[in-house]
C-alpha cells in the first residue's frame, strides 16, 4: 500500500481477518461483553452484509473492522496488519486511506461542495490539489453526479447525498469499502440506486461491508454474516461466516 502504509506481498492475504475476537466495555464494575470470539474473514472482492438486531454487537464489530475502535482480545489484521501493534497514526492513515466509510447519516459538511467534500480525504492524505480535484472529480463520475460538483448538500436530494458519500470512500482508491446503514435515511428508489451502484462497483473489483438491520439490504450481497448475542449466528466452517444459498465464498 502507499502513501505511508507498509505494504504486503501476499496477494493471498484476506482484506480482513478476525481471529477470536472479543470486545468487552467497563463501566466501573459492570462489564458488558459486546463481542465474544468473534472469528471472521473477507476476502478481496468480496460483498458481505453484516446483519443482527440491535445489541447483538454488529456495530462494535463495524468499528473494529474501520479501526475506530480495538479489541480487547483476539487478533485482527486488515492487508495482513496487525492492527494492535500499530500506533495511532498509522491507524489513521489506514482510516484514511484503506478504508472506505459510508455512513447512514451521509456525514457530508454542509459548507463544503460536494467536490470538496470528495476530495477531503486526499487533503488530509496530503495529496496535492491538481491530483486531487482530478481525482475527486473521476469519483463523482463514477457516481453519475459529476455535474453536481459545484452543489452543497443542502442543494442535493437523499440520494444525491449518499452518492457523494460513496464517491468520498472510493476517492482513496481503498482496500474495502465499509457502508453502515447505507440506506437508513433513504426512499425506496433512492436506496435501490445505492444498492446498484454498490453492485456495480463490487463487479468492477471493490471489496464491500454492509451492516445492516434490513434483510432486503442484506440479500443483495454475495455472503450474509448474521450476529447474535455478540457472535457469528449459525457459522459455518469454524466461524467463518453463514453463506446465503446462491452465494460465493
Amino acid at each position: 500500500m502507499g502513501d505511508g502504509v507498509p505494504p504486503t506481498d501476499d496477494v493471498t492475504t484476506p482484506v480482513v481477518e478476525l481471529i477470536d475476537i472479543g470486545k468487552v466495555y467497563r463501566n466501573g464494575e459492570l462489564e458488558v461483553a459486546a463481542l465474544r470470539s468473534v472469528s471472521l474473514r473477507i476476502d478481496e472482492n468480496e460483498y458481505v452484509a453484516i446483519v443482527g438486531p440491535s445489541g447483538s454487537g454488529k456495530s462494535t464489530l463495524m468499528h473494529i473492522l474501520g479501526c475506530l475502535d480495538v479489541p480487547t482480545s483476539g487478533t485482527f489484521r486488515i492487508i495482513g496488519h496487525d492492527a494492535q501493534s500499530l500506533d495511532e497514526g498509522m491507524l489513521a492513515r489506514i482510516r484514511n486511506l484503506l478504508i472506505g466509510f459510508v455512513f447512514q447519516q451521509f456525514n457530508l459538511l454542509a459548507h463544503m461542495t460536494a467536490l470538496q467534500n470528495v476530495a477531503l480525504p486526499l487533503v488530509y492524505g496530503g495529496i496535492d490539489p491538481e491530483e486531487r480535484r482530478a481525482r475527486a472529480l473521476g469519483a463523482l463520475e463514477r457516481v453519475s453526479l459529476v455535474d453536481r460538483a459545484q452543489h452543497r448538500p443542502g442543494e442535493l436530494s437523499g440520494g444525491q447525498q449518499q452518492r457523494v458519500a460513496v464517491a468520498r470512500a472510493l476517492v482513496t482508491e481503498p482496500a474495502v469499502i465499509l457502508a453502515d446503514e447505507p440506506t437508513g435515511n433513504l426512499d425506496s428508489v433512492a436506496a435501490a440506486e445505492v444498492l446498484a451502484l454498490l453492485e456495480e462497483l463490487n463487479a468492477d473489483g471493490r471489496t464491500l461491508v454492509v451492516i445492516t438491520h434490513e434483510r432486503d439490504v442484506a440479500t443483495r450481497a454475495h455472503r450474509v454474516i448474521e450476529m447474535r448475542d455478540g457472535r457469528v449466528a449459525d457459522s459455518e466452517d469454524e466461524g467463518m461466516g453463514v453463506v446465503k444459498s446462491g452465494g460465493r465464498r
